[in-house]
């Protein structure tokens, strides 16, 4: 199960958390539909190219991340989207676009949008197209130690 290594880690550092199981989906919209979890509580992990070196992004489903915003949080030189096969070996056990946010399990530095930060819970992919964990935002943040920097384009305006 893809998912082992994870729930592993999890369960290591005595963290609570709730495996959903949905239908396949593969968009975070379309997982947040079928798990019946609003775009802006649903985390997406996105992998982006920072000065040659993969990083790990988390957002809201809901949002885009703004790779201008994203240089000048971290006062990179470069920032692109990867590509699949930028990192495709570097989550072995999951399914490619369902990495989880917990980057650092796979050696990525770990940057977070500021808006997760004022969620009590994230939900987030599992591995799988099929599986979500839900947990308390403090714990992730306890354990994937992510930068907190504003980076997330599409915001409303009650939001910015």
């Amino acid at each position: 199960m893809p998912t082992s290594s994870l729930t592993e880690y999890l369960d290591r550092h005595n963290i609570k958390y709730v495996r959903i199981s949905h239908s396949p989906a593969f968009t975070a919209q379309g997982v947040a539909a079928l798990a019946h979890i609003s775009g802006k509580d649903l985390a997406k992990t996105v992998v982006i190219k920072m000065d040659g070196k993969l990083v790990v992004a988390v957002l809201p489903a809901s949002l885009q991340v703004d790779l201008e915003q994203f240089k000048k949080a971290t006062k990179a030189m470069a920032a692109m989207l990867a590509s699949e096969d930028d990192f495709r070996d570097r989550f072995p056990e999951c399914e490619i676009g369902a990495m989880p946010p917990f980057g650092n399990l796979y050696g990525f530095e770990v940057f977070a949008d500021d808006s997760l930060a004022k969620d009590k819970e994230i939900a987030s992919n599992a591995c799988s197209h099929r599986e979500l964990i839900r947990l308390a935002w403090e714990d992730f943040a306890k354990l994937a130690k992510p930068a907190v920097i504003r980076f997330a384009a599409g915001r409303s305006a009650e939001a910015a």
